[in-house]
Formats: structure tokens, C-alpha cells, sequence
């Protein structure tokens, strides 16, 4: 009896792919049955012809025929070739020929989660000078592994199990600690929620304390990522003035509706950089007690000061409840780690876990260990003071270099903290286009413009620094330069 074959142009194996070989198999031939090239009945290879035929280990195409056999898209009988079971199409699947056959399309509230706010232009890809990357050069990768290994201990502890939603006990304590030693922050352990980002923070907030309509108060320029977690949950953004002291409420014209939350940044102003002094930090808690409105402050690269005192964050100043205090580990230590955290009120914590629950926004539980031993034995600390000194000479010399090679036609600063600058162009300039330009040749820069409500935008690049070397800062400028000098990118 002759042994079965798959018609040709069903199987064609990609090596160098990511995707397993077996996986490679047994989506190809549920493919052609959902397509109709196999139908109901029709016999397999035998796992040792098939092997041989696309030059694969035998176990591979038992791995992939165990896939099939477990879908029901085959069945076994001892002794015999595997065969497509009896079904014309996979349950769910369709064919846009069939007559009305539709595809799903995204609701109201899918529309407003997968809408682009940053804009067009903002640097989603990877490159040099990227803002908000931290130096990978620099991290300690020896001291955390050491971590991360003695978090795999945690194999047989009941951490692992369903529970600890809203953190890790260990570390929500060694946090509260250290918040309130380094930031003057008044927290309990439990008041403190882990998370798996930044913009994990922002989302369960916005959805768990305000309703569709209401008002929210966000920096001008001010970080998109809190703009994207207020649209996201159907609120009305209204833009609060920055100037060289930070937001200042007092020049917002007097509104009919006063806001349920109001965003900012006041160690770092993102992307401006200012610092909010003492006395606008109680003008702004003035402004929302009679608001009654919430304030989230994200206490944006408050690791990194190179000059002047720290001052104190917002939430250790303010009335109980008044705000709820936002960080995140991926600017001193990587955006890989996935762990950021809230202090919220004693009142909020018992639903706002249980919104965590529901909403599946947990932090890895290994990763936290580590990161309770990473900080409980010194080394975080000891980064920190490490790259402080590096972030601060690498602003440095990106700051002079651009001010010696643009001169008078842009304003920079030094930075006085941060893991970026912002360059403003003191002529009108198309910094959306120019972005563009930038990253086509590998400099994943941002503009601006994209970081104002209004349209008294400025046009300005975000030039990231933590991560940069000197010869790529050197090689991003020359490209700035010859862009501007020979490129159309006037409005």
C-alpha cells in the first residue's frame, strides 16, 4: 500500500525563524484544512516519511501531529496513518468568499484603547538617542542574576500561587521604605500597588476614578502616555500651562466643571525638565483641594538629580488621600523588567486590588523577588549612584555639542536630572517630518509638537542621552545638522 503525502505547497519550513519547526507544521496543516487542500479523511504521512522528507527530527513531527490530535483536528487509531477528522472547516473559522461571512470589527471602547495619541512621527522603534532608555551598558548584570536566581527559589512558595494581585509583600515593604526615606512619600506596605508599567498605573487609575466625560487636567507639553489612559477611559483633557517653574494652575481660565484627576510631573517635567519649586507644589494641592479633584504624580526620574536639593514629593506635603504617587523601574534599571507601582489612599486599596484582580494587570512575581533582593543587599543603590554620574556627564556633553554645533537656532539646557532633553527650535520648523527623517537614518528621536494639546504647539526634538555613546550623540548631531541645512522641513 503506498504510503500518503501532503500535496505540494502545504508544508514549506522557514529555519531561520523564530517560530518552532513543530509549530511550523502543525499550522500549516491546519491551514490547509480550514482552506479545504485537506479534507475530511485524508490520511497523513507516517511521522518517520515526513521526518525524512522535510529533513527534521522525527520527535518534531510527533510534536506537531500531537498538536493536531489535541485540537481535534485529527484522529488516531492504533496502528494506522493519522487522518483529518470529519470536518469541512475548524469551528470559528470562515472563508471571505462564503456569502456572509464577516470579519469582527472593534467596538467603541476597542476604538479608543487601539487609537495612535502619540501621533504620527513619535519614535516607537528602537534607536540611538531614544528618549526614556536607560544605559544597558551600564546595568549590573552579574548582581542581578544573582538576584533573579535566588528568586527561582521561590518554586515552592505559595507566592506563586493565585494571590499577592497587588504585589509582592516583600517588596510592597522594602518600597514603602524606601519611598519614604528617599522622597518623604507617607505610605504603608499595602498602600502600595506593583504593576506591570507605567502606563499600567495610569490605565487602572483613570478607569477606577473617573467616569466617561469627566475632566482631567494633563501638563502642556505633557507626557502622552497619560494622555493615551485618559482617552483610553473617555475623559475630557484640558491642557494645564508649564512654564519654567512647571504646571501652574493659576493660568487655567475659571471651568464650569472642575477635574476628577490632574496630572504632573514635578521633579522632572516631562519633556521640558523644569522642576517644580515648593510653592507652586502647594499651589497646585490648593488648586485641586478645591477641585476636589485627585492628583497623580508621577515622580518622573526622580533618581536622577545631578545639582541642587531634592524636593520633597507632592504626596508627602498633601492632605490623606489627596494624592496618589506613581514610579517606575525602568529608567534606572530597564523597560524590560515590567514593575512600576501607585500609592494609593488606606480607602481605595481593598477595590482598587480587586480591580487589579479583574483586570489581569499583575506584576511577574519572580521578577519582584528579585528586585526585593536586588535592593535589599545594596546593589540598586549603588547603580543608582553609578549612573547618576554617567547620565550627567552624557547630558552634558550632548547639551554643549548641540549648542556648538546649532548655535542660535535652537534653545537647549543642561539638564539638571532626566534621561533626556528637549530642543526647541527658535524657528518654525516641521519637527514631526524632521522626527521622521531622524529615524530613517537610525536616530529614534521625537518631536515636540506631539506633546501639546493646543495649537500654540512648539516644534522641538526629544533627544534621549542615558544610552547614548559619544560617537552615536557625535553621529545624531551631524545628521540633525546636515537635515536642517539641506532639507525642506520649514513651515
Amino acid at each position: 500500500m503506498t504510503e500518503p503525502v501532503l500535496p505540494e505547497g502545504i508544508l514549506t519550513l522557514k529555519r531561520r525563524s523564530d517560530v518552532p519547526l513543530a509549530e511550523q507544521i502543525y499550522r500549516s496543516i491546519r491551514k490547509a484544512v480550514q482552506s479545504g487542500l485537506l479534507h475530511s479523511g485524508s490520511a497523513l504521512p507516517s511521522t518517520r516519511r515526513l521526518a525524512a522528507s522535510l529533513q527534521v527530527g522525527r520527535n518534531t513531527v510527533n510534536t506537531a501531529y500531537e498538536l493536531l490530535r489535541a485540537e481535534g483536528i485529527t484522529r488516531v487509531k492504533s496502528g494506522a496513518a493519522p487522518r483529518i477528522a470529519s470536518v469541512m472547516r475548524l469551528e470559528g473559522s470562515s472563508s471571505s468568499s462564503e456569502p456572509g461571512a464577516t470579519s469582527p470589527r472593534l467596538s467603541g471602547r476597542g476604538e479608543l484603547m487601539a487609537a495612535n495619541i502619540r501621533g504620527n512621527g513619535w519614535a516607537f522603534r528602537h534607536g540611538a538617542l531614544q528618549p526614556g532608555t536607560p544605559a544597558l551598558d551600564c546595568f549590573p548584570y552579574e548582581e542581578w542574576a544573582r538576584s533573579l536566581r535566588r528568586a527561582a527559589r521561590l518554586e515552592r512558595s505559595p507566592d506563586l500561587q493565585y494571590r499577592n494581585f497587588s504585589g509582592l509583600p516583600a517588596l510592597k515593604k522594602r518600597l514603602a521604605r524606601y519611598l519614604a526615606t528617599e522622597r518623604g512619600v507617607r505610605a504603608e506596605p499595602e498602600q502600595v500597588l506593583i504593576t506591570s508599567s507605567m502606563q499600567a498605573c495610569l490605565s487602572l487609575l483613570s478607569l477606577a476614578l473617573a467616569d466617561p466625560g469627566d475632566e482631567a487636567w494633563l501638563e502642556e507639553p505633557g507626557y502622552l502616555g497619560a494622555r493615551t489612559a485618559f482617552h483610553v477611559a473617555g475623559l475630557k483633557v484640558r491642557p494645564l500651562p508649564v512654564d519654567e517653574e512647571g504646571a501652574d494652575p493659576g493660568k487655567l481660565a475659571q471651568l464650569e466643571k472642575p477635574p476628577r484627576l490632574i496630572y504632573v510631573t514635578p521633579s522632572h517635567q516631562y519633556p521640558l525638565g523644569t522642576r517644580m519649586p515648593l510653592a507652586r507644589r502647594l499651589a497646585l494641592l490648593d488648586a485641586a483641594r478645591e477641585a476636589g479633584a485627585a492628583i497623580l504624580e508621577d515622580d518622573y526620574d526622580s533618581e536622577f538629580l545631578f545639582s541642587g536639593r531634592p524636593v520633597a514629593a507632592l504626596q508627602g506635603l498633601a492632605g490623606e488621600g489627596q494624592v496618589i504617587y506613581l514610579g517606575t523601574f525602568s529608567k534606572s534599571l530597564m523597560p524590560g523588567l515590567r514593575i512600576a507601582y501607585c500609592v494609593v489612599p488606606q480607602g481605595l486599596v481593598a477595590s482598587l486590588e480587586q480591580f487589579m484582580r479583574n483586570m489581569g494587570c499583575a506584576a511577574n512575581v519572580q521578577a519582584q523577588a528579585a528586585l526585593e533582593h536586588f535592593m535589599d543587599c545594596g546593589a540598586y543603590q549603588k547603580h543608582l549612584k553609578q549612573i547618576r554620574r554617567i547620565y550627567e556627564a552624557r547630558g552634558i556633553a550632548l547639551v554643549e555639542t548641540l549648542q556648538a554645533r546649532l548655535g542660535n537656532r535652537v534653545d537647549v539646557k543642561l539638564p539638571t536630572g532626566n534621561v533626556q532633553v528637549a530642543l526647541l527650535f527658535r524657528e518654525p520648523i516641521d519637527d514631526v517630518s524632521l522626527a521622521v527623517a531622524m529615524q530613517s537614518k537610525g536616530f529614534a528621536v521625537s518631536p515636540m509638537s506631539n506633546c501639546y494639546l493646543g495649537r500654540d504647539a512648539k516644534a522641538g526634538l526629544i533627544i534621549g542621552f542615558a544610552g547614548a555613546q559619544e560617537k552615536e550623540m557625535v553621529a545624531g548631531i551631524d545628521t540633525l545638522s546636515s537635515l536642517l541645512e539641506n532639507g525642506d522641513f520649514s513651515t
